[in-house]
């Protein structure tokens, strides 16, 4: 039942290589992909395929680097919680580096450039751009040897390859935005190398198959190479992972992920933060006044974050697998298996087969089978395992209640005076006297706690009451109030889907409406609070959309006072960032994607042909419409909901949170409306399923205080 990644074929920019390049190329790879019989099938790299790709675009793709490297270097000498993690951070200062350089190389080896020094000289103004495209020129006649090139296109792959194993989604990014002269040069490398492990990495992304068609046109073949190559690079197997995933087979892509994890947590044990309570030691003693390059071998690793999230997604989704064979056929589909199986009877059939059809069939009636007994068990467990890796997932970040206002304040003057290439950074409120270094509990400044501990059974004291009664009119209570300090949130481009799919998780682990309405709450709080300013923008989430799909069919059955996207409203920004210059600019160019900022004299036609347009260019971006019939529900769908909120509006309702002083990128467009299998079967499942499917023995709670306690206290209840 997993979800199909496929879109109708539709004309886009894909980024053409150059006629030179395919010449090149004419030799093919001996592990290319299988070629499509459809000829007119839109072919583009694999790695445009990758998920959560957009989760990753924003204005670290075009700001300077060392530009984004003061930017990394002052969000990690921030005291927690920091604004962006800054092993996601670091991650994209290293491959814009390495996505830069392999570049470099590729071009020169195209043009004949011997230097970096020469190619920046021959290649100005306009010729700069034809160089890019692989369109160059020889440097005064001379010629490289192509043995030259060859080893320079070999760098360029090794440097690419670095960057994948970094992270893939963002390396995807990184290289779309890039020369389509990258698109070749490992294919070109394979040539004289065919086993070389960094080229079959570098090219399994680069591969060029139909469109929407990655499950049909990859096999396995490179990458079991490069893991026999290579059994201690964990990077490989999450890669064989998410193809696993793209073809349905998620119990094989658990079993990399889990492999992944363990290779990197015996190659790369945690991050130790002795260098960072040493840096807050000395912050604290006034005697460093710049932020000194973090070396990088202590700058912090994002693997073990990236595994622990694409195995939750794994478990949950074998959840939702399992849903509908743990609940009762409808009856339409009852009536229909009966009468198939009557003709089969009447064809023929063995009487065996018949008998235990039959049998089974009896058994609905009178209650559930025993493969429906454990397929309601298998479902909570595996959504117990989502929940137990989306808990160490959450570990890795963190959530302050009371951070004051000068500290955010702060960053927010680095950053401004960083793009504007200012050289005093740090302004006199930069050591400002607190104990900002542990992971967790109060501090002489404010209190830090990472986000794990948000949803524990015991819920965490001191938190500000949510929803607040002001949320629905913020303005003006916050004028009045001014107040000193504000809630901060760690972002992580992910963090937003791992929440929601948090929720997806209680609910098929069927814990508590009250309960679950706690953690609703929460995931609420952090989400309007979640803000990848300044270098991501913000991106749709699949588990959100899921999320309120659910309690739209479900009917609210947690009882929220709102709905959700109301809850979920952009937090307003502390009053002292809403005035210095650099929100106000942010919040205008998030005006332009408004939905609602139209004419006062629009007429009826032309606000139903406006809403239309917009279903049409919405449907065209979303990833789950996968063809025809999707494509219209998605606009018919998203038109109602337009309709919707329009007459919600004109009757008085509650407007959207789109005025004042807003937060950087913040997506102020609804979710796609259309019903996934996902949200299709959590939906069911708490319509449907009986509370405490479990096995019907769960309420023997001697057998829990015996002495399998201690094998059980890292996860067994969860696993």
């Amino acid at each position: 039942m997993g979800k199909k990644n496929k879109k109708p074929v539709v004309a886009v920019d894909v980024g053409e290589p150059s006629p030179a390049m395919e010449r090149q190329s004419t030799k093919k790879s001996s592990f290319s992909a299988p070629q499509s019989t459809t000829p007119a099938a839109l072919v583009i790299c694999r790695n445009k395929h990758w998920r959560y790709i957009s989760s990753f675009h924003g204005p670290w793709l075009q700001l300077p680097l060392e530009v984004l490297e003061t930017l990394a270097n002052a969000n990690y000498y921030m005291p927690l919680p920091r604004p962006v993690d800054p092993a996601v951070f670091y991650d994209l200062v290293k491959i814009r580096q390495l996505v830069d350089g392999a570049t470099d190389l590729a071009v020169r080896a195209v043009n004949g450039v011997a230097s970096s020094a020469l190619s920046n000289s021959l290649a100005g103004g306009t010729a700069h751009h034809m160089q890019a495209l692989g369109l160059g020129f020889n440097n005064g006649g001379t010629k490289l040897s192509p043995e030259r090139r060859f080893r320079m296109r070999e760098q360029a792959t090794q440097k690419l390859s670095r960057a994948y194993h970094l992270d893939e989604i963002a390396s995807s990014v990184a290289t779309m935005q890039s020369t389509s002269t990258l698109e070749n040069v490992a294919s070109l490398v394979l040539q004289r190398a065919p086993d070389d492990p960094d080229a079959n990495y570098v090219h399994f992304f680069h591969e060029k198959i139909p469109s929407r068609q990655l499950a049909e046109c990859t096999d396995f073949r490179a990458l079991d190479l490069i893991i026999g190559q290579r059994p201690s690079d964990c990077e490989p197997l999450r890669t064989r992972a998410i193809v696993r995933i793209f073809k349905d087979d998620y119990e094989g892509a658990v079993v990399d992920l889990t492999n992944a994890l363990g290779v990197c947590r015996l190659q790369q044990p945690r991050h130790t933060p002795a260098a960072e309570e040493a840096m807050q030691l000395e912050k604290r003693n006034g005697r460093r006044r710049d932020n000194p390059p973090l070396d990088e071998r202590d700058q912090p690793s994002s693997t073990e974050v990236q595994l622990l999230f694409q195995r939750a997604g794994c478990y949950l989704t074998l959840a939702c697998d399992h849903v509908p064979l743990a609940l009762p056929e409808p009856p339409a589909e009852q009536d229909e298996n009966s009468q198939d199986n009557a003709d089969g009877a009447d064809s023929g059939v063995a009487n065996g087969n018949s008998a235990s059809q039959e049998a089974e069939a009896d058994a609905t009636g009178k209650g559930p089978t025993k493969r429906q007994l454990e397929m309601r068990k298998a479902v909570r467990l595996y959504a117990k395992r989502a929940l137990r890796d989306y808990m160490e997932y959450f570990k890795h970040f963190h959530y302050s209640p009371n951070m004051p206002i000068e500290i955010s304040d702060e960053f927010s003057r680095q950053v401004n005076q960083a793009t504007h290439r200012n050289k005093k950074y740090y302004g006199p409120t930069r050591h400002t006297p607190q104990d900002s270094g542990s992971l967790a509990g109060s501090s002489a400044g404010h209190t830090v706690c990472d986000l794990a501990s948000l949803f524990t059974a015991t819920p965490l004291a001191g938190l500000p009451p949510y929803p607040a009664t002001e949320l629905a009119a913020a303005g003006s209570a916050a004028a009045e109030s001014a107040p000193t300090t504000t809630e901060v949130v760690t972002y992580h481009p992910l963090l937003t889907d791992a929440l929601h799919s948090l929720l997806l998780c209680h609910t098929l682990v069927q814990t508590s409406a009250k309960e679950l309405q706690r953690h609703a709450h929460m995931v609420a709080r952090l989400a309007r609070l979640a803000d990848g300013y300044p270098v991501f923008q913000a991106s749709r989430s699949p588990a959100r959309a899921d999320w309120i799909e659910v309690l739209r069919r479900a009917e609210n059955w947690v009882d929220l006072s709102s709905s959700w996207e109301v809850l979920c409203a952009p937090a307003p920004l502390p009053a002292s960032l809403s005035v210095n210059g650099v929100s106000v600019a942010t919040a205008g160019m998030n005006v332009l994607s408004v939905a609602g900022s139209t004419s006062l004299v629009e007429t009826d036609e032309q606000r139903k042909e406006r809403m239309r347009q917009q279903a049409i260019i919405e449907a065209l971006e979303d990833e789950r419409v996968n063809d025809e019939a999707s494509f219209k529900a998605a606009i018919l769908a998203r038109q109602r909901r337009a309709e919707a909120d329009h007459a919600s509006a004109t009757n008085g309702g509650i407007p959207s949170p789109n005025s004042g002083p807003k937060r950087w990128a913040v997506d102020d467009g609804r979710e796609y409306p259309i019903l996934t299998e996902r949200a299709e079967a959590v939906a069911r499942w708490v319509r449907e399923a009986p509370v405490g499917t479990g096995n019907g023995k769960r309420k023997k709670k001697p057998r829990a205080k015996k002495a399998a306690e201690p094998g059980e206290a890292e996860g067994g209840n969860v696993a």
